[in-house]
């Protein structure tokens, strides 16, 4: 298997996009025309990663009965002998999460040679599919700083109604995975930071000196005058993931700085965009280990999300290999939020933001209607907050930053506007939903958000989904109508050893007297690879033991995320509660990611 050098990249042709995929401009790029006759047979969305850019890899899946589809040696097989057919020099590359092959297309390839390549594959009646691996870059508008208040939040106009929300639950014990680009140290939101990962593979795009890591740091993406393509100009890095996290789970009632809409919630920062943008395949893997999935090479997530926000995008269709990564963390039940889009174009032509299985968030602004840059469609499921500067610094969105041009420099605070920014919004109301009531599934966390949204204070045309979210009715709504009793977690992942030794997780109960009510409510959240193999237990503080779940052959399902309600009205309720979880058979492992008790 080959491995390019940082330079063999040509990110400058695969980064000629139109500027306003970051900004809300309308700037163009001029892209040389190929010859019809070159592209026949092949559609140009199949042969570029970016408008007028010819994709460098492609993404290929093999139906499963295919050998291809198990073994790299046939798939890097498969690659040299397609390239021959074509012409060119195709290399397999990796197995991404989802199974699917990543092939490169070698040095200075045109949309002629691209479409042979595509050819060859389409024609093989054991692909599956094969797409470009596209360029996606941020969804959001940098602008200077300026504090003030978060009329986002609370404002009676067109804020989210958030404040309400919080004397029912701040998100405690769900982890959010903030697909995007990376995160820069900040006071304000690093107690609520957990380990994430760089999935950034081409060390052009990663500019942190090497390829995927542990470390998901955001070395900054800044960019010379038409480094990413002719007509982009430059840019300063933009420390967009951090401002993104800082809008789910700033610490909050800490004296300073801004307020988190699940402050109680952790965020797991994943890095896949860089200095350019980032690409499908290593966006797909981020998506496959942020819910729980396995990807060659990177070990196992000790912080499975239930919440993705992807705060990114790029045109054209939802590709087979995305979609694949998406429709499995569902499958896995975590909810996948993402950004329509800032083109003010129908979401139907921008992925992720047009795919199945995903909440499409659209932009409002200060006065409720459609910001002037955000998509929309029928393919949009819910607005948010996300600001229109264009009308005063104030009117956009204030979360954490970096106050570095290029590299990290003194943390500080920004607003920005985006459906970067809206995103973010509803992904802070999933982790609420997800606390207030841990056994929601994902089709019932966008149903809830969708049936318990306000009419849109403003205008919208072409569709802006089902209105303005409301975070305290929704959260009211799933919570059963009331805040419930007080909540205790442990949201301190434990491995699970295969066919070994029980493992336990305490919880510290004070401020409760008497006894335990009949009815507390036990929430569970394991990540098992068959869960039938699993024994659950709640040991009280004066040693007795409440079975919740017993061993079973015939359960093969994956992952224990359940409510259990036990009797304990005869037991104290201050002191230590454990939650004991034993494997009791061999061949699978998994992760306790985290517990709860309602009383």
């Amino acid at each position: 298997m080959r491995t390019s050098p940082s330079l063999r990249r040509n990110l400058i042709s695969v980064a000629a996009v139109s500027a306003a995929l970051l900004t809300a401009g309308t700037a163009s790029v001029a892209v040389a025309q190929e010859p019809a006759t070159q592209e026949a047979a092949v559609p140009a969305a199949l042969t570029e990663a970016a408008p007028g850019a010819p994709a460098e890899r492609l993404i290929v899946g093999y139906k499963s009965g295919a050998a291809e589809a198990k073994s790299n040696t046939a798939a890097e097989a498969d690659a040299a002998a397609k390239g021959k057919e074509a012409g060119e020099d195709v290399d397999f590359q990796r197995r991404l999460g989802t199974g699917a092959a990543l092939v490169d297309l070698g040095e200075n390839v045109t949309k002629a040679d691209v479409a042979d390549v595509v050819a060859e594959y389409k024609a093989d009646p054991q692909v599956a599919y094969v797409v470009p691996d596209r360029l996606n870059k941020p969804k959001a508008d940098p602008n200077d700083t300026e504090y003030a208040k978060q009329w986002d939040l609370y404002e009676t106009t067109a804020g989210m109604n958030v404040p309400g929300a919080w004397s029912t639950t701040t998100g405690t014990g769900v982890t959010v995975a903030v697909i995007d680009t990376g995160y820069v140290t900040h006071s304000d939101l690093g107690a609520n930071i957990v380990a994430g990962y760089d999935f950034i593979s081409d060390t052009a795009v990663s500019v942190d000196g090497n390829g995927r890591d542990s470390n998901p740091a955001d070395p900054g993406d800044w960019y010379a005058t038409d480094e990413c393509g002719a007509g982009t100009g430059s840019s300063s890095s933009s420390w967009h993931g951090t401002h993104v996290a800082g809008t789910i789970a700033a610490v909050t009632n800490n004296g300073k700085g801004v307020a988190g809409i699940a402050y109680g919630a952790k965020i797991s920062p994943l890095r896949v965009l860089g200095k350019c943008g980032g690409y499908d395949s290593d966006i797909i893997d981020a998506i496959t280990w942020a819910s729980g999935g396995s990807v060659s090479g990177v070990p196992a997530n000790t912080n499975v999300a239930k919440v993705i926000n992807m705060s990114l995008g790029g045109d054209g269709a939802c590709t087979s290999a995305t979609q694949s990564a998406i429709t499995a963390a569902v499958n896995r039940g975590t909810t996948v939020v993402v950004a329509a889009g800032n083109e003010n174009d129908n979401v139907a032509n921008h992925s992720p933001g047009n795919c199945n299985n995903v909440i499409s968030v659209a932009a409002t602004n200060r006065s409720g209607a459609k910001a002037s840059y955000s998509n929309y469609g029928s393919l949009v499921d819910i607005s948010a907050p996300g600001g229109q500067t264009s009308t005063g610094t104030a009117n956009g969105i204030l979360s954490t930053l970096n106050s570095g041009s290029k590299t990290p420099s003194t943390e500080s605070y920004a607003y920005y506007q985006g459906t970067s920014m809206a995103t973010p919004h509803i992904a802070g109301l999933v982790a609420l939903m997800k606390s207030a009531n841990s056994s929601l599934t994902p089709a019932q966390i966008e149903s809830a958000i969708k049936a318990n949204a306000r009419a849109l204070p403003g205008s919208c045309s072409g569709g802006c989904g089902a209105g303005l979210a409301d975070a305290a009715k929704t959260v009211q709504a799933v919570s059963g109508g009331s805040t419930g009793g007080t909540t205790f977690s442990n949201t301190t992942a434990v491995a699970i050893p295969d066919n070994g030794s029980a493992i336990t997780s305490s919880i510290a109960v004070s401020g409760i007297s008497g006894n335990a009510p009949s009815t507390l409510k036990v929430a569970v959240d394991i990540t098992h690879t068959y869960r039938g193999d699993l024994v659950i237990d709640l040991v009280a503080p004066d040693g007795s033991t409440y079975r919740l779940k017993s061993s079973s052959s015939s359960d093969s399902a994956d992952n224990v995320n359940t409510t259990y309600t036990v009797n304990a009205s005869s037991e104290v309720a201050g002191g230590t509660w454990k939650l004991k979880v034993q494997d009791v058979a061999a061949q699978d492992t998994g992760t306790l990611n985290s517990w709860k008790l309602t009383f």
